[in-house]
């Protein structure tokens, strides 16, 4: 069994990674938030984001399989410098207020098992997964990644240590629940941002630069275009499977939290520790120790993520060597990306900023970016000067675009909800 289960990780990468990466502590608050304040009436959303995860996942790791270059050096070749700048720029910002609030949940988490000052464990987190990336070599360090994607089971397990009316489960995936309230608007639009993230584009087709490296030495699609098809296989294969993983996790939590918060009327839950507390006195001491372990776990895997996408899109923009492959003294400017952004998400713990608040900020930000780079990598995939004969088809194009306009709509309500709200509190 385990020999099998090392076999299939070992076969799978970008796509599992990025996958599980996106249930990141924060991503669990706001699936947390879902099942406590809706019960199953947010189950549908994973439904339909996850085919255009898929879809706008491939894209971006086509282009960096077929290119052989990073999302952001694409970007910077095909549009001025002062817009991937900017796009960058911003990415950076939300990277690193995410990173904080990471940290921040993970070391509320140990404190809740195990005592002791919550800011001692976010240095000691933060520290762990920057020397880790620093200094373990790229295979390795991989490896470690993907075994951390077993941690998110600990969200199945807490499911099956509850009741569950499955009847009403499967009337809440399957039907739609709507309600034009600006809560209820605010959350759907939060769980399409989180799941459907700008960072988790950089990652996937930074990693897929990297994996060129270790099989191709280095030679793109374009340059050596005779295993094209096995590789763009394996990329469909290991998305479609990553993505799944990432929205049958968030099913879980969206499901554990709606079975023993939502009915026992515990509906005001900001954080992924708070989740966890919540559910101690309800689903017990062993459904409140998974919750809590899972919410350290997938930290682990996620701060590396979004520390490292920073570092692509900065490196590759301004043309520094890149790759978490190449050794310290090679890329000591990419590097610094990756202890800037895990060192400043770590001194946000100590300042007064509320953590909540500088959540919705990093997801205002990322709403903000994640259209007009949505567009950008149509763009890119669909220009034959880039792709080469390997251009997206049909299907994939239709898809990409789909996601495209359905991320817009997201950002335009979560415009006009706030903008309605900011009018209700100063008029």
């Amino acid at each position: 069994m385990k020999k099998t289960l090392f076999q299939w990780l070992n076969k799978l990468g970008p796509g599992l990674i990025t996958g599980a990466a996106d249930d990141d502590p924060s991503g669990i608050a706001t699936y947390s938030q879902g099942g406590a304040q809706y019960g199953f009436g947010t189950l549908w959303t994973l439904l339909i984001t996850y085919p255009l995860m898929v879809g706008i996942q491939i894209i971006s790791a086509r282009i960096g399989c077929v290119t052989g270059r990073g999302l952001a050096a694409n970007l910077a070749e095909t549009n001025s410098r002062g817009t991937t700048l900017s796009l960058v720029t911003l990415l950076l910002v939300a990277n690193t207020i995410n990173i904080g609030a990471d940290l921040a949940a993970m070391a509320d988490a140990v404190k809740l098992v195990a005592g002791g000052p919550s800011h001692i464990y976010a240095v000691a987190l933060g520290m762990t997964c920057l020397l880790l990336q620093v200094f373990i070599p790229y295979q390795r360090y991989v490896g470690i990644l993907k075994w951390l994607t077993l941690t998110l089971f600990a969200y199945v397990g807490t499911v099956f240590a509850s009741h569950v009316p499955w009847g009403e489960v499967l009337h809440g995936a399957a039907v739609p629940k709507l309600e034009f309230s600006q809560n209820y608007l605010l959350l759907i639009v939060a769980i399409f941002g989180t799941t459907i993230s700008p960072y988790l584009f950089f990652w996937q087709a930074g990693q897929e630069v990297e994996e060129l490296a270790l099989q191709r030495n280095g030679d793109s699609l374009r340059q050596s275009p005779e295993d094209a098809r096995h590789h763009l296989r394996r990329i469909n294969i290991d998305t479609a499977l990553g993505m799944a993983f990432s929205n049958i996790i968030a099913f879980f939590i969206i499901l554990t939290t709606a079975v023993t918060l939502y009915t026992h009327g515990v509906h005001d839950i900001q954080t992924s520790a708070q989740a966890a507390e919540a559910l101690r006195p309800i689903g017990g001491e062993f459904t409140f120790l998974l919750f809590a372990g899972g919410i350290i776990g997938t930290g682990m895997l996620a701060v590396p993520v979004l520390a490292g996408s920073a570092a692509y899109a900065v490196a590759e923009t301004l043309r520094w060597p890149s790759g978490l492959g190449l050794e310290l003294k090679a890329a000591k400017d990419f590097y610094a990306i990756i202890a800037l952004a895990t060192m400043v998400g770590v001194l946000l713990d100590f300042s007064s900023i509320d953590p909540v608040k500088a959540l919705l900020w990093s997801a205002v930000i990322n709403g903000v970016i994640s259209v007009p780079l949505m567009i950008a990598m149509m763009r890119l995939a669909t220009q034959q000067k880039i792709m080469g004969k390997f251009v997206i088809g049909t299907r994939l194009k239709w898809l990409g675009w789909l996601a495209t306009g359905v991320m817009a709509v997201t950002v335009l309500a979560f415009g006009l909800t706030s903008l309605a709200d900011y009018l209700h509190l100063n008029w």
